[in-house]
């Protein structure tokens, strides 16, 4: 991480966000919501997933917007993909991090990608194995995304023991970090701190691990808080809350990137994210997605009278 921030806020909108809309996000507003928010100050974006277009017709573009995406300063371009035919495709657009799709939940997994999670751990060492093997592509930074690390709708209760086995496998294959996820809205924050505590026991100090919360029962900022509290110092969000989960009805979206840029400057943790800046973007999003309700407090109430964010005190 740059040493002028302290907390890494990764906007995952494009991605997350989008997927599970059925109206088409144009390709020119995709743009235009990337270079807004690296303008904002946000460093790292994940664009967009290379799936099949029968998965979601949201990222037929991707290579477009990818493309884009690289063309601006400074701005880490993060995709995600759920095989390796879709790693193939990512690193054939020069993208600089990729992060692979896993459930700690067999039941999820097989629901999400159509094969056990050994597949996708064996589809996920090929994956390392045609980056490392590949001159052009040793720059690009892995990443494995433990879905449902936290909960899952379809069998409940996570042993956190699998969190652990499944992790260890990620990191022997290659992976750079592990993103801890509350796909589906079940974690709490006691819940969040033992499985941060269980994973820095058995994987060390030096792993990075990052997470991805979801917000279906109020609790993502209070775990955000508590992931900050066992040194977690990189998490994703979404411009407005947007998102969900199709195997959970009724679920929100990704905790809200607005929120989360007020919540941890508030607390004296700079982003390096303008707030103001960061809350028109959400102008672009109505534009392209008119039908689409949009999520937050501080875009709804503002920042208190007298609040300085951390980047403006320091």
């Amino acid at each position: 991480m740059k040493s002028d921030i302290d907390v890494l806020v990764c906007e995952v909108g494009l991605r997350d966000g989008i997927q599970g809309i059925d109206q088409f996000f144009p390709t020119d507003k995709k743009k235009a919501w990337i270079r807004a928010e690296a303008a904002a100050g946000v460093r790292e974006i994940e664009v967009c997933s290379f799936v099949p277009p029968s998965v979601s017709g949201q990222f037929v573009d991707a290579a477009e917007i990818v493309a884009d995406a690289l063309e601006v300063d400074g701005l880490t371009v993060s995709t995600l993909v759920p095989n390796l035919r879709g790693a193939q495709r990512a690193f054939e657009t020069g993208v600089n991090k990729i992060s692979f799709v896993l459930s700690i939940s067999e039941s999820h997994n097989q629901a999400n990608v159509r094969c056990s999670r050994e597949q996708s751990l064996d589809q996920f060492r090929q994956i390392a194995e045609l980056r490392d093997s590949t001159p052009e592509n040793r720059k690009v930074r892995l990443g494995v995304g433990l879905a449902t690390a936290l909960g899952c709708t379809i069998e409940g209760q996570i042993d956190p023991g699998e969190i652990v086995r499944i992790a260890e496998q990620a990191l022997k294959h290659g992976a750079d970090e592990l993103a801890v996820s509350d796909t589906v809205g079940y974690a709490n924050p006691t819940q969040v701190r033992d499985a941060y505590r269980l994973l820095r026991r058995n994987l060390g100090d030096d792993v990075l691990l990052s997470s991805h919360f979801h917000d279906t029962r109020g609790l993502g900022l209070a775990n955000v808080h508590a992931a900050l509290d066992e040194g977690v110092r990189q998490f994703d969000a979404s411009l407005a809350g947007l998102g969900g989960c199709p195997f959970a009805p009724g679920a929100s979206g990704n905790i809200v990137m607005d929120d989360l840029v007020f919540m941890l400057e508030a607390m004296g943790l700079k982003t390096g994210v303008d707030i103001d800046a960061l809350v028109a973007v959400r102008e672009i999003v109505a534009a392209g997605l008119p039908n689409e309700p949009l999520l937050g407090a501080i875009a709804k109430a503002g920042v208190p009278k007298g609040f300085a964010a951390a980047n403006v005190a320091a």
